[in-house]
């Protein structure tokens, strides 16, 4: 059996499924399935006589057959007829076995292409073909809308259309299980045209208003982008622009959400979208989880650190000017949708901030990843390929190991402060001038040099850390602050226990400890070495 997932292309009677899934095929080098003329060579007669002589409920029955039997399988590229999917099983099956694509027109062209035809048994009979069309169409419907992906086919090429369904089937799924269900995260170059697919897909009911929060920077590339997609799926689009940066991510920034809100008439089925990096995610998150107790979030991350990090989990808050994240509240997004091709528009220094969450990720649990950063440190133009994808797909899965053993955040997820506890302060003490992958840069370091001096590690895993971190341009010294300073920062972070703070300390790359047992002095020591100041 092929391990490869299958690629599957649906829709309606003539909207091009099998001339668009044998281009695919060609394309993708993957044998191609025409479920039609499968059935037809199994049959040894065409379907419309299947249809004339044995009746639908046969010819419905061979679908069934056949979509068990390529589910079975992999690699494939299938075409199934206009109404294989329409029965929940077969739709199951194709689901689990791959990326399904729903093909779409509309009717008015449809009824143009199938002028005439004589093979297409549903119609053979009609009176008014049009209308029966309209009619098949809507006890479709339902059934084309649970479908993850769409492409229209109205005007276009069959060139175009294929390179729609060819960059579909690159995308990869996860899934983040919790104690009411999952919610997917999807990731693949070029989605952002789709996300109106994915929000659908979510189930957020048509005609919703969704209103996307975003900031003057990010709304600019890709606000416009984004409200068509959704506008297309058939949702009311609004809007809520809001300040830029660290410092703004405070609760009178939330209320000015909170009036926007009002103003535009949101009820508690309608939704919003955090379009923007780990600030804009985090605001927005907190703000769908407490207006009107709660309404539907979906996050769309734009830098490599919101990707890897802040959209996935639940976590979402508030800075106080005593310390960071101090007020917050747990929002599970519906939808987390991520396209690495808008990495291209970020600044270099905030993709080095996400590559420091990456490598925070490679340390916790997963070494191969970590070693990668040092044979093959941070490239800009690598950041639009697969390989990005798949260490976004790798640095993802060490989160969503540990978010699933604990979503609330009251054990093992604390291993995901690795390097925040001096980093955070760090943070705090720079007004934000600090970028947080640089923060956690300089908090691995520390991290790693505790646990050589507490004997939990070798001094070469410190000397290791620091060295791939340099190597991809992030900060391995402590800024210049007063040790005392940092001491007090560190005393209002939010994960103090009993008054005692907690610290992730690497014992190896892929083995953490949290403890609570670590010397002021020792803390001192290390951060005067890093370079902070002492009296």
């Amino acid at each position: 059996m092929d391990s490869r997932p299958n690629l599957s292309v649906t829709g309606f009677m003539g909207v091009g499924k099998s001339s668009v899934g044998a281009a695919v095929a060609d394309r993708l080098g993957h044998p191609f399935v025409d479920m039609d003329a499968e059935i037809e060579s199994r049959a040894g007669k065409s379907i419309a006589d299947i249809f004339a002589q044995d009746g639908e409920g046969a010819f419905r029955d061979l679908e069934a057959a056949i979509c068990f039997e390529v589910s079975s399988r992999g690699g494939l590229v299938v075409a199934t007829g206009g109404g294989t999917l329409v029965d929940p099983e077969n739709r199951h099956r194709m689901l689990q076995s791959g990326t399904v694509v729903c093909l779409t027109c509309e009717p008015e062209a449809l009824a143009c292409r199938l002028d005439g035809t004589e093979d297409r048994p549903l119609l053979a009979s009609a009176k008014d073909p049009r209308t029966t069309i309209m009619e098949l169409l809507e006890s479709r419907r339902e059934a084309y809308a649970d479908l993850p992906w769409h492409v229209d086919t109205t005007s276009r090429s069959i060139a175009d259309v294929v390179e729609d369904v060819v960059r579909l089937a690159s995308v990869r799924t996860l899934s983040v299980r919790h104690g009411d269900g999952t919610y997917p995260i999807q990731i693949g170059p070029g989605l952002l045209a789709h996300l109106g697919d994915g929000v659908r897909a979510a189930g957020l009911a048509a005609r919703s208003r969704i209103v996307i929060v975003s900031n003057p920077i990010v709304d600019s590339l890709y606000g416009a982008a984004v409200a068509a997609a959704i506008r297309d799926a058939g949702y009311e689009i609004g809007s809520c622009i809001i300040p830029d940066g660290e410092r703004f991510k405070t609760l009178e920034t939330v209320r000015d959400i909170y009036g926007s809100l009002l103003q535009q008439g949101l009820d508690r089925g309608d939704a919003l979208i955090g379009l923007g990096g780990g600030v804009t995610g985090d605001i927005a998150g907190f703000a769908a989880a407490t207006f009107l107790r709660g309404i539907r979030f979906i996050q769309v991350p734009t830098t490599l650190l919101s990707m890897v990090d802040a959209s996935v989990g639940g976590k979402t808050g508030v800075n106080l000017p005593d310390g960071k994240n101090l007020v917050g509240a747990f929002k599970r997004p519906d939808l987390v949708l991520i396209d690495p091709h808008v990495l291209g528009t970020l600044p270099d220094e905030e993709l080095r901030s996400g590559v420091a969450e990456v490598i925070k990720h490679g340390v916790l649990g997963d070494p191969t990843l970590f070693a990668e950063f040092e044979e093959r440190p941070l490239n800009r133009a690598s950041w639009g390929t697969d390989a990005a994808v798949d260490r976004i797909v790798r640095a993802l899965g060490v989160k969503i190991a540990v978010v699933e053993q604990d979503p609330l955040e009251t054990g093992r997820r604390a291993v995901l402060n690795l390097g925040h506890t001096v980093g955070h302060a760090l943070e705090t003490l720079s007004g934000y001038a600090l970028r947080h992958g640089e923060a956690v840069s300089i908090g691995l370091v520390a991290a790693a040099r505790l646990g050589h001096k507490l004997g939990l590690a070798t001094p070469s895993l410190a000397e290791t850390i620091e060295r791939i971190l340099r190597r991809n341009g992030l900060p391995t010294v402590c800024p210049a602050h007063r040790v005392e300073e940092i001491e007090a920062a560190m005393g209002c972070d939010k994960k103090r226990t009993a008054g005692a703070l907690r610290w992730v300390l690497p014992r190896a790359v892929g083995d953490v400890t949290v403890t609570d047992k670590v010397p002021s002095e020792l803390v001192r020591e290390v951060l005067g070495e890093m370079g902070a100041r002492r009296r």
